[in-house]
């Protein structure tokens, strides 16, 4: 029985829902990024107009004569008729409109008015039909979702309030005294939300499918019960029900969810917080490693050292310390952590960030890094372990040795420019670099060191824009003097253009003024060459320095200029950049952390597991169910493929018709819905208070509409008057004549 309702009322609600979605369509361009809207015909554009401008005799008019009006129909910003009367404070227009029947967003029109203290129209609105019973004041938008109705607008746009929010629990927000004390005799009350353990059908299921939004109308809830308007009227000792609720709220203080450990670690600031004490430690690691440098190595690149005469000296050379297998366990937990967002988000969206390359980058260093180190350490390892086995005498100073396994016990001084451990130390320094430029990445968190950090950013993307002319210019200036110097090899007082590299040096310098004249003179008398040299260099110089560094400092200051304009707004765009990108689920603890599976992975891994086994059993019982039965239903098989293949066209059609709006626009139709209501209560607060010079032009508007109705009435009830005397006078005049006629007979 059970199972049966349940399936009904999803199968209402599933019906419901496509009835709203035909509404909706149908309503017009009120949703903004949304193709199903239609545009308003010229009689909706009246009608809408004289209901936000209170025209009374126009919309009376309308409403009675118009057979192909729609009053529901909507504007660009998603209000209805109703919603318009009712935010501008036209009594006489709302009573006109809430008289039709099927009224839509009656529901919206009443938050509306108790948000803006409007008490009249609040009282004429609760008078309407809908309200009869007082359910709808109990009941939140939410709540009344499987109403097959237009009560309220479903689509998250026609109303500026939150779904969880009722007509009472709103005007106890807003102290609306009067307002609160006629919604309680109407029999509307604010009911204690359940208790936090609660584990209710109800409770269960709203934690389950939006645990914020069950956060947030719990929070609203008791905002209301704690609202002094509400309290001073609906208590009969409202100092008692105060202590109480404030001993209530102290004790849900110690349990609801933010106050608890392991949601606290999860919540957006300390997970940032985590990170960057991580990374800090990171970079302390990286630090206390060099730190036996800091004042020289004790043994200079010709010498060797070892702990035994017997040891190679690249295995003393190769080992890594304490603080290097630290700085690895870091990189693994980086790397895991760099996985699972690639995982996430996908390779495309990955690269598309710059920080993620800069990740990638030290990473990918790092690894390569530590792998030449720890090759060198095993090819070391190798020659140890010959000399081992082969060598007798105590030291191996007067031992022959292999030349693969002597190269090892030689000093810095003679390995190969191309030796594992040289290549590993060049790309260690590289990493370090890198891994110190990633501080920059938290510097938005700072409101001194944010706008520092964005101008940096902005400078670098200045350099790029300059190093494609610059490249030009220094691989033309480059080549040339190459080609005119490359014959005079060893005729040079420097080494200067006579090959590429040396070329490439000695312009690279000449930026800096660390290049000198004398490297475009020859020793011998070939003034010809040397001029063209002169000219040449002095060109480059000239284009370089005086103009295009000059040029890069303009527009690395211009830069500057645009962001310390908008200092602020830059510096907070960034911050909420970087506060959006820890609230993603999961990555909760930082490196290398993360590298120890916790005890959600492994629940998910059981649940997915049991799913496989679940999904694995029903297909091979279904292949069993389907060999035993394939003959006697091969004939209806193909008759109801053929059936659902039409249902399924005809599906694929409507769903074409009305495609769905992606959620990069649902998010964006909301941001610029949210922007628009700001500015317009924004506008309405302002000092010189514009709202109210618009309020007051709306009365007289108003009272002009009234004035004009009022006189058409009264010329129209003076000319049925003098009609009336009329046919009065007439009918005199024609009896006086006869009356004549009569004596002239006689």
């Amino acid at each position: 029985m059970l199972g049966s309702n349940t399936f009904k009322n999803m199968q209402r609600r599933h019906t419901t829902l496509r009835e709203k979605g035909r509404r909706q369509a149908i309503r017009g361009p009120a949703y903004m990024f949304n193709e199903k809207g239609t545009s308003l015909t010229p009689e909706e554009e009246r009608f809408l107009d004289s209901a936000e401008y209170g025209n009374i005799p126009v919309v009376r008019k309308m409403l009675e004569e118009s057979k192909t009006l729609n009053f529901n129909c909507v504007d660009y910003m998603g209000q209805n008729a109703l919603q318009l009367a009712v935010g501008n404070e036209h009594l006489e227009v709302t009573e006109l409109l809430l008289k039709k029947e099927n009224l839509a967003r009656v529901g919206d029109a009443l938050l509306l008015a108790i948000s803006k203290g409007y008490v009249r129209i609040v009282e004429a609105i609760l008078n309407h039909p809908a309200f009869a019973q007082g359910q709808r004041l109990t009941l939140s938008p939410l709540e009344q979702e499987l109403r097959d109705d237009d009560f309220y607008a479903y689509d998250e746009d026609g109303t500026r309030f939150s779904h969880d929010i009722t007509p009472i629990i709103l005007a106890a927000h807003c102290q609306e005294y009067e307002i609160v004390h006629i919604l309680l005799l109407k029999g509307a009350r604010i009911e204690r939300p359940h208790d936090y353990f609660c584990k209710c059908n109800e409770c269960t299921e709203k934690q389950r499918k939006d645990s914020f939004s069950h956060s947030r109308s719990r929070m609203n809830a008791y905002k209301g019960l704690a609202s002094a308007a509400y309290l001073s009227l609906s208590s009969e000792d409202p100092v008692l029900t105060a202590l109480e609720l404030s001993n209530e709220l102290a004790r849900l203080a110690n349990i609801e969810t933010e106050f608890k450990l392991g949601r606290t670690l999860r919540s957006p600031f300390m997970k940032f917080v985590a990170h960057a004490v991580s990374f800090t430690i990171f970079l302390g690691l990286l630090v206390v490693n060099a730190s036996d440098r800091f004042e020289g190595v004790k043994t200079l690149p010709n010498e060797t050292f070892t702990d035994y005469p017997k040891q190679i000296f690249r295995v003393k050379t190769t080992q890594f310390s304490w603080t290097e297998m630290l700085i690895m366990k870091w990189v693994l937990g980086m790397i895991w952590s760099e996985c699972k967002e690639i995982w996430e988000e996908g390779p495309r969206e990955y690269v598309l960030h710059l920080w993620n390359l800069l990740d990638f980058g030290m990473l990918s260093i790092f690894v390569a890094s530590f792998t030449a180190r720890f090759m060198a350490f095993l090819k070391a390892s190798e020659a140890q372990l010959y000399v081992d086995q082969h060598v007798q005498d105590d030291s191996l100073q007067n031992v022959s040795l292999p030349p693969e396994v002597a190269y090892f016990t030689y000093a810095r001084d003679k390995w190969w420019p191309s030796d594992p451990q040289i290549i590993s130390e060049g790309l260690y320094a590289i990493a370090v670099v890198l891994s110190f430029s990633r501080i920059a990445y938290i510097l938005p968190a700072n409101e001194s060191f944010g706008p520092l950090q964005i101008s940096l950013g902005r400078t670098v993307k200045d350099i790029f824009k300059f190093m494609v002319i610059f490249i030009m210019v220094f691989v033309a200036f480059m080549i040339g003097m190459f080609n005119l110097y490359s014959y005079y090899r060893g005729a040079k007082y420097n080494p200067a253009f006579t090959t590429v590299e040396e070329s490439f040096k000695t312009l690279f310098w000449s930026i800096f003024g660390l290049s000198e004249v004398i490297s475009v003179v020859l020793k011998y008398d070939h003034k010809f060459i040397e001029n063209i040299g002169y000219v040449l260099y002095g060109v480059y110089n000239v284009t370089m320095v005086v103009v295009l560094l000059n040029m890069l400092i303009a527009m690395i200051n211009n830069s500057y200029q645009e962001i310390e304009e908008d200092a602020d707004v830059e510096w907070k765009f960034a911050r909420a950049k970087l506060w959006l990108s820890y609230f993603d689920e999961g990555r909760t603890l930082p490196a290398p952390f993360n590298l120890v599976p916790s005890p959600k992975s492994f629940y998910y891994l059981i649940m997915r597991i049991k799913m496989c086994l679940i999904k694995l059993c029903k297909s091979k019982a279904k292949s069993c169910e389907n060999d035993l039965e394939m003959g006697m239903l091969n004939s209806k098989f193909r008759k109801t493929r053929y059936q659902a293949g039409m249902r399924n066209s005809e599906n694929l059609t409507a769903n074409n018709s009305f495609s769905k709006p992606t959620r990069y626009q649902k998010i964006m139709k909301r941001l610029i819905k949210r922007y628009v209501l700001k500015a317009q209560v924004d506008r309405e607060n302002d000092e010189v208070n514009e709202g109210e010079l618009k309020e007051i032009k709306q009365d007289i508007s108003s009272l002009r509409y009234e004035l004009l109705e009022e006189k058409s009435q009264a010329t129209g009830e003076l000319a049925d008057l003098i009609q009336q005397l009329s046919e009065k006078f007439g009918k005199n005049l024609n009896k006086d004549h006869l009356r004549v006629n009569k004596g002239k007979d006689i």
